[in-house]
Parts: C-alpha cells; sequence; structure tokens
C-alpha cells in the first residue's frame, strides 16, 4: 500500500528525521511508536503532503507522492487524522461530517456512510445536531476519526489517538480501530504509549531520534523487552536495536 524509503526531513538546521524506511501492506494495522520528540509526527506530515522531505521517496499505491498537494492526497485515499483533532467547533457532529464529505461524489452513500460511522462511534450519535466544540477530548477524537472515515480513505494515518484522553475513552478509540481494520482498512497509526499496541498491531516500529531503530511483528516481539529495550534505548541482552 506504501512504502517508504530513506527519508529525511528536517525544520531549519533541525532535522527530524534521518533515512527512514518503513512500509505497510494492504489491510495492515501498523504502529509507530516512540517518545516525545522521535519524529512521528514530522513522518506523517510528510506522507500527507503537509512537509515536503529532504530526500527519499514515499510510494502510495504505486506513485512517488513526494511533492504532491494533500488535497490531492485527500482525494486519492490518504487521510491524515492530526494530533489535536482540529474539528470544527462552531458546526454541529452532523456539518462536521457532511464537511467530510463534500469532494464525494456518491452522494446516495454518505449518509450510509455516516451512519456507519455513528454505529462505530454511539456517543456521535447522541450529540448529532450539537456543536462539536462542546465535546469532551474523547468525543472530539472520534469525531475526528469519524470525519476521516467519511472520505473513504485506502490508508487513515491517525496521530496519537489516545493523547490526553482517559483510559476508558482510549479503550473505546481502540476498540473502533480494531473494528476498522476488520472491515480491511489499511492504518497508520502513530503512538507515544506503548501500552496496547502489542494486542492490535501487525507491526511495530520504534522511532528514536528520527531513525527507526525496530521493526518487527507482533509476534516477534514475544514478551515485549525488546520493544520496551528498543523504546527507551536500553543496550542489553534483550536489546535488538539498529545502531546505524
Amino acid at each position: 500500500m506504501i512504502e517508504i524509503a530513506d527519508l529525511s526531513a528536517s525544520y531549519g538546521k533541525l532535522q527530524a528525521l534521518k533515512g527512514v524506511s518503513l512500509a505497510v501492506g494492504a489491510g495492515e494495522l501498523v504502529f509507530v511508536v516512540g517518545p516525545n520528540g522521535a519524529g512521528k509526527s514530522t513522518l506523517l506530515k510528510c506522507i500527507a503532503g503537509v512537509l515536503k522531505p529532504r530526500a527519499g521517496s514515499i510510494t502510495f499505491a504505486g506513485e512517488n507522492i513526494v511533492g504532491s498537494q494533500p488535497e490531492r492526497l485527500c482525494r486519492n485515499g490518504l487521510a491524515l487524522v492530526p494530533e489535536g483533532r482540529h474539528i470544527f467547533g462552531t458546526l454541529s457532529v452532523e456539518e462536521n461530517l457532511m464537511l467530510a464529505a463534500m469532494h464525494r461524489k456518491d452522494r446516495e452513500s454518505v449518509r450510509e456512510d455516516i451512519e456507519k460511522a455513528t454505529q462505530l462511534f454511539p456517543i456521535l450519535r447522541k450529540r448529532f445536531k450539537g456543536a462539536a466544540g462542546y465535546l469532551s477530548g474523547g468525543e472530539q477524537q472520534q469525531l475526528a476519526i469519524a470525519r476521516a472515515i467519511l472520505l473513504k480513505p485506502r490508508l487513515m494515518m491517525i496521530d496519537e489517538p489516545s493523547l490526553g484522553l482517559a483510559p476508558l475513552v482510549v479503550d473505546q478509540v481502540y476498540e473502533a480501530l480494531y473494528e476498522l481494520k476488520k472491515a480491511g482498512l489499511t492504518l497508520l497509526v502513530v503512538e507515544q504509549s506503548t501500552a496496547r499496541v502489542l494486542d492490535l498491531a501487525d507491526r511495530i516500529a520504534v522511532l528514536r531520534n528520527g531513525k527507526i531503530v525496530l521493526n518487527q511483528s507482533r509476534d516477534e516481539f514475544g514478551d515485549g523487552i525488546a520493544l520496551e529495550n528498543a523504546y527507551f534505548g536500553y543496550h542489553g541482552d534483550h536489546a535488538m536495536l539498529v545502531t546505524s
């Protein structure tokens, strides 16, 4: 579905990504985890066309998309749920969802997809006519994901879906991710916490200091010690770090 090769990106003189390579296959749920400042959000911004990388390639569905405009990528099936949600607070939940589907020509299917999205997130049905700005943080996160669903993406990227949420709400969000995966959607999810990723991921990549230091399938992680070592940069018998 998407292949990233030797990707480098900077903010001025600060290099945020240093030769990152990563692939996500169709139907996979891949997590990129790492501490704050590791370059995770920068990676998603490069894929989504928000930030132009300095070097490397990004191939989506067989096409090199480096330099493509975000609007074009969105129309071609690549959706980003950014950190901070960025919902329209003065608009209702319904209006937020309808706005996400503005570009779609299959108008007869939009209402069906809204119904599916609100089945996935029942609280949105209860708040359907209310202003989105009055939603709690967890409810706004659910709305942000539901909006992305209305784009009918082939690949959905989500930046820190559990950030600042209560554990019960995180459970609800992760249950929704599981249902989306079961429905065949390809997902690339960035997280700072590793608490739940082993239960859900097909593969997990650990990003530290702008580099992928570990990239394995869920089964290869076993008891999770290698994941912890890579995340925190420990060196020892269980550490499986790429030091290049």
